[in-house]
């Protein structure tokens, strides 16, 4: 039989994916990145198939032990089929879950292996979120019963607390502290199709680990003597199964109830690991998936000895970098632009970049981007120091544009006395324009707020004879002629503003459009 041992490739896996969650939901979502989710749900799929085997291979030796000593082994099979036949029922409805997730965007022939709009933002909301079906909030109702159950059947404290962190459906901030966004909005809502079911499937690793747990410590509760031993089983279980390329993988290598006064020897492709050693690590080098395969020799104290197969695989990915403009697209020439720069799983005080056509500085957690050049790209390269060395983690092509032109306005104070912008349009009244002091411009729409400083402008006004009158400003403020205009001006009359020149940061002076007043 086999019993509990070390963190699984669930524990490691688990922190990949919510850091790859993050990053992925940036303000754009790229083909590679979706391709990078597929990837992980495919490698999270297969350590599925290998934790269940595992929890098969548990179950049968629990069943092994009922047959021969049913007086002692029975209470234990009951209580481990109770957990598998829960397990079943939260593993059933997660399948039913992804494939209408699947199905709500690629339509009735929809297969959670091969999604066709990966990228769609509205099937998990719809299935989920529903508020006629609440399947998100029975989902986490299951859940936390399910949670509440494994936890009843496993006396270590230790792994009780694994266990609830990650099967927990709190919603926390990085500071620990309860949100009050529910668990299923914070993970379905607005999600992309291939996160939603990556997310499901992971919630699946979590849920076998969970049960493997439970069944181990039923297992370690059964004194079985030599069955035990008569089973033995060799597992693989690495920190994780999908590592970044130039870093490290790392594996245990263990004989389940394997005597503690002696380790067995462990052969990988017919090599021996150092002595005592149970750990197998080694730098990755090219992407793709890998796997090999070893035995463990045991010794007896009869002096025979057994040889115990195992194999295993892993998964090496490309390093990956978030890059983005958290003000806007695109980047404007001459001004700051902010951006946000992370890379999965490294912390920010390792990261730096480097731009071109223009350039690039830290300010607090974030960035700030100037190009220089209008209409050249500006490509943002990002490197991080992983085990001492510098790679490279991927880069971004923007493209630089000139800054849109301002619309004028005159300022003025509302009844109320609060400062206000008149951009024409509707009736002024002549004396709160004539307490005005000028004309102004700026950009002030949803993405940009920037002020630009007007250079000149002039007035045309129409007199009794039906000449237009011009009178030129004295910088962008009124001149004294121009406010005798406004002066002589009778009600429902109009001042046109034409002719304005006004310069932004970017240090350009270009003409904009007229402001059309009508006198109240």
């Amino acid at each position: 039989m086999a019993s509990s041992s070390g963190q699984t490739p669930r524990q490691k896996m688990i922190n990949l994916m919510y850091i790859v969650l993050t990053a992925m939901l940036a303000l754009n979502v790229s083909s590679d990145v979706l391709d990078g989710f597929t990837q992980v749900n495919d490698s999270l799929t297969r350590s599925n198939a290998n934790v269940q085997s595992r929890n098969s291979a548990i179950f049968e030796s629990l069943e092994s032990f009922a047959e021969q000593n049913p007086e002692k082994g029975r209470q234990w099979l009951d209580k481990a089929s109770e957990i598998t036949q829960f397990t079943n029922v939260l593993l059933h409805q997660v399948d039913s879950l992804k494939l209408a997730v699947v199905r709500a965007a690629d339509g009735e022939d929809g297969d959670p292996a091969n999604i066709q709009f990966r990228d769609d933002l509205e099937a998990s909301s719809a299935v989920l979120l529903n508020p006629a079906t609440l399947e998100g909030q029975k989902l986490r109702q299951n859940i936390d019963a399910y949670r509440t159950f494994i936890v009843s059947m496993i006396p270590d404290q230790l792994k009780q607390r694994t266990i609830e962190d990650a099967l927990s459906t709190e919603n926390l901030g990085p500071d620990g502290t309860p949100r009050h966004l529910r668990w299923e909005y914070a993970n379905f809502e607005a999600k992309p199709v291939v996160a939603a079911v990556t997310l499901l499937t992971k919630l699946e690793n979590d849920v076998r680990y969970a049960e493997g747990e439970a069944l181990s410590a039923l297992l370690d509760a059964v004194d079985a003597g030599d069955v035990r031993v008569n089973e033995l089983n060799a597992f693989v279980i690495p920190r994780s199964r999908s590592v970044m390329r130039g870093s490290k993988y790392s594996a245990n290598i263990v004989l389940a109830a394997v005597d503690t006064t002696q380790r067995p020897a462990i052969y990988i492709n017919g090599e021996p690991l150092a002595e005592g050693s149970s750990v197998y690590e080694f730098s990755t080098g090219s992407t793709g998936t890998f796997d090999y395969q070893g035995y463990l020799e045991v010794m007896h104290g009869d002096g025979s000895s057994t040889r115990h197969e195992f194999s295993s695989e892993y998964t090496v990915f490309e390093p990956t970098a978030t890059v983005s403009a958290t003000m806007m697209n695109v980047l404007y020439a001459g001004i700051d632009n902010p951006m946000s720069i992370s890379a999965p799983g490294i912390q920010d005080n390792q990261i730096s970049a480097t731009m071109t056509n223009g350039t690039l500085t830290r300010n607090g957690k974030g960035w700030i981007a100037r190009p220089a050049a209008v209409g050249k790209e500006a490509v943002i390269t990002v490197t991080a120091r992983i085990d001492g060395t510098m790679q490279t983690m991927g880069s971004m092509t923007f493209r630089t544009r000139k800054l849109p032109d301002p619309a004028p306005y005159i300022a003025i104070k509302d009844a109320q006395g609060n400062a206000d912008r008149y951009r024409g349009g509707k009736p002024l009244a002549k004396g709160t324009l004539l307490a005005a002091d000028g004309l102004s411009a700026a950009i002030d729409d949803d993405m940009l707020n920037i002020n630009f400083q007007v250079v000149s402008f002039q007035t045309v006004v129409t007199d009794q004879k039906g000449d237009n009158i011009v009178e030129p400003s004295a910088g962008d403020k009124f001149s004294e002629r121009q406010r005798q205009q406004f002066r002589n001006l009778k009600r429902g009359k109009r001042v046109l503003i034409t002719d304005v020149k006004a310069k932004g940061p970017d240090g350009i002076t270009r003409s904009i459009a007229p402001l059309d007043v009508i006198v109240n």
